[in-house]
Formats: structure tokens, sequence, C-alpha cells
């Protein structure tokens, strides 16, 4: 178990919900070390255990590497903080409020949801194609990726409604012109997901910079190679991956279990 002793501040927050906050914390900070961040902007969120349909998400200017499980804000689907005490200071991105509320809203199966801007996947998502079959990490996705149009900053809550549409049943989307956007049944597989997808886009403009002629594989190959990544997305095999990422931010001050 990564949870550290729950700080006195922290009133009326359950076990439960104090272990999603140090998993999300934990997740901010691996995308730190990882680099996909985009200074204070872009955002990841977990659901909090309950009927409640409450969220947590980024306090807005707080670094991803300096992130603390205190530092979360719980937020509910109209994105209004439901935490006691003084909230006056604890701000939450509106664009990411309209993003992620769209997913929880609509699909119960994911509980987290991880949204990047790096360089890489806001090249590929400006790609006519897409994400291409050039990698192993891309064939993961084969099939089973998903792509909204670009619509300008996501303030406006009726586009809710196209990006669930768009996303369909999938569990990653790419957004035109804009970046990536992931879910995951957990915090750890929603890790592993956004992991994939960030190097496979990588990998793509990597391969396209060389400018030789591209070799892709078989559409058989690609459909056999994305089910056997299908029959790997177990809770145990996320769970020991993510032990194992944990601790390339364990020793990271402040403790993000604080």
């Amino acid at each position: 178990m990564n949870v550290a002793t729950m700080p006195a501040a922290r009133v009326g927050c359950s076990p439960e919900e104090w272990q999603v906050r140090c998993d999300l914390a934990a997740l901010y900070r691996l995308v730190a070390h990882h680099r996909w961040t985009d200074f204070v902007y872009t955002h990841i969120s977990a659901r909090v255990p309950g009927p409640d349909h409450h969220f947590l998400i980024n306090k807005y200017g707080v670094l991803f590497h300096e992130m603390r499980a205190s530092d979360l804000v719980k937020i509910d689907m109209y994105g209004n903080v439901v935490e006691e005490g003084d909230t006056s200071s604890r701000r939450v991105n509106a664009a990411g409020f309209t993003i992620h509320s769209a997913v929880h809203l609509a699909r119960e199966d994911l509980t987290c949801v991880v949204h990047t801007h790096t360089q890489a996947g806001i090249a590929v998502s400006c790609m006519q194609e897409g994400l291409l079959p050039l990698s192993q990490h891309a064939l993961k996705f084969y099939g089973r990726l998903a792509y909204h149009g670009y619509e300008g900053i996501a303030l406006d809550l009726d586009e809710r409604e196209r990006l669930v549409r768009d996303l369909g049943q999938h569990k990653a989307m790419i957004l035109r012109n804009h970046g990536l956007l992931v879910g995951g049944r957990s915090i750890p597989e929603a890790f592993h997901t956004i992991y994939m997808l960030e190097r496979a886009c990588a990998a793509q403009v990597a391969t396209l910079s060389c400018g030789r002629e591209l070799v892709l594989p078989p559409h058989e190959v690609c459909e056999h190679t994305s089910e056997q990544f299908a029959m790997q997305d177990t809770p145990d095999r996320h769970a020991w991956m993510w032990e194992s990422a944990l601790r390339l931010i364990e020793t990271d001050k402040p403790d993000y279990r604080s």
C-alpha cells in the first residue's frame, strides 16, 4: 500500500478517498517524470468511491512534479468544489472540468481520465491519418482508438455530448489539433494506457521525420497484436507495473502522499 498517514487537515476524507488521492498524486508525478506535462495545463482526474459522483482533479497552478494528495480538489459534476473548510484558493481548470466530467458522467467503467498536450501527441492529432500502425506500441490501439474534432478551448458544456459520442466504448481518443485522452478502470490502467499511447505517438513522429519508405504490418497481424494486448489488460498486470512505476518517484520531495 502506498498510503502515508492522512493529514489532520483533511477533515471528512475517508480512508478510501485518501487512497485514491495518493494514487492520483503519484500519477501526476509520473506524468511529470516522463515529461508529458504542459506547465500548469492539462489534467488528470479520478472518481472518488461512493454514490455522489464526485471526482478529484488538480488544483490549478500546482505543477505536476510537486503534486500532493492534499493538493487535489474534490468537485461534483457541475464543477463545484465539495470540500469542507475554506475553498476560495482551490481553483480548478474549467476546460479540464468539461472534458473530464463528460467521460465520468457517461462511462461508469472508467474511474480515471488522463489528458495530455505533449509535442508528439499534438503532432499526431494534426495528421489526417491519425495514429498509424507503425510500432508495436501503436498496435495496442489498432481498431481501439477514437477521434474527436477540434471545437476550440473546451469551455462549452455542450461539447460533452459530442466528446462522449466520439469516444464510444473506447478507452483512448485523439483530440484533433489538441492532444490525447485516455481512461482506465483504475489509476494503474490509465497510467499504462497513456504510457503506451504517448510512446506510439513519439515513435510515429520520429519515424516520419526520417523521410524513408514505411513498412506497415499486414491488417491480420495488426488485429492479432491488438487482441494480444487486450488479453494482457488485467488488474493484476496493471498492479505490478504500477508498483514498478512508483519506485521512480519514491524519493521525490515533498512526498506525494502528504
